[in-house]
Formats: C-alpha cells, sequence, structure tokens
C-alpha cells in the first residue's frame, strides 16, 4: 500500500443470532461491533429485529428492520442508536 497514509489497526466482529418463525418471518440480532485498536475507541451494537421471506413468481424477497442499540461505547462521534433495514433480492431463472 502507500506508506503516505495513516496508520489503521481495526476489528470488527459480528455475532448473530437468526430465529425462523412460521410462514417466513425471522427474529434477527446481527450488530456489528467495531474496535478502533489504534485510537483505543470501540463501539457494541445489540439489536432485535425482524423480517419476511417470500417468494414472488420466480424471485425470492427478504425485507428486514432492526433497531440497535449501542450498549458499550468509547470514543467521540459514535451512534447511540442504529436503524438498520433492507430488502434483499435473489433473481431466479
Amino acid at each position: 500500500g502507500d506508506h503516505d497514509r495513516a496508520h489503521v489497526e481495526s476489528a470488527t466482529m459480528q455475532p448473530f443470532i437468526i430465529h425462523n418463525l412460521e410462514k417466513g418471518w425471522y427474529l434477527r440480532s446481527t450488530g456489528t461491533w467495531t474496535f478502533d485498536l489504534k485510537n483505543d475507541t470501540h463501539y457494541i451494537p445489540i439489536g432485535l429485529g425482524g423480517g419476511k421471506v417470500w417468494k414472488s413468481g420466480s424471485n425470492i424477497f427478504n425485507a428486514f428492520v432492526e433497531p440497535q442499540w449501542t450498549v458499550e461505547r468509547k470514543g467521540d462521534g459514535l451512534p447511540q442508536f442504529t436503524l438498520f433495514a433492507g430488502v434483499n433480492v435473489t433473481f431466479g431463472k
């Protein structure tokens, strides 16, 4: 890499739990823990959300929403709350 760039030491960890329910519904917890080892900062969010998977024609849709609360943080400008949401589409033939 470019030797003029600032030195970075970071780590991330994403423990996750997904519990499938009936009729394509599921519960999820997927917060990504972030650690800046060089500057000794970090934040650890915990989330609890839900989603739904369904098929439309040959395509599969997955929509979810997961609010995440930061339960531990050290450093300036780190989030206290995050709303994580999305839609994934798997295209069939």
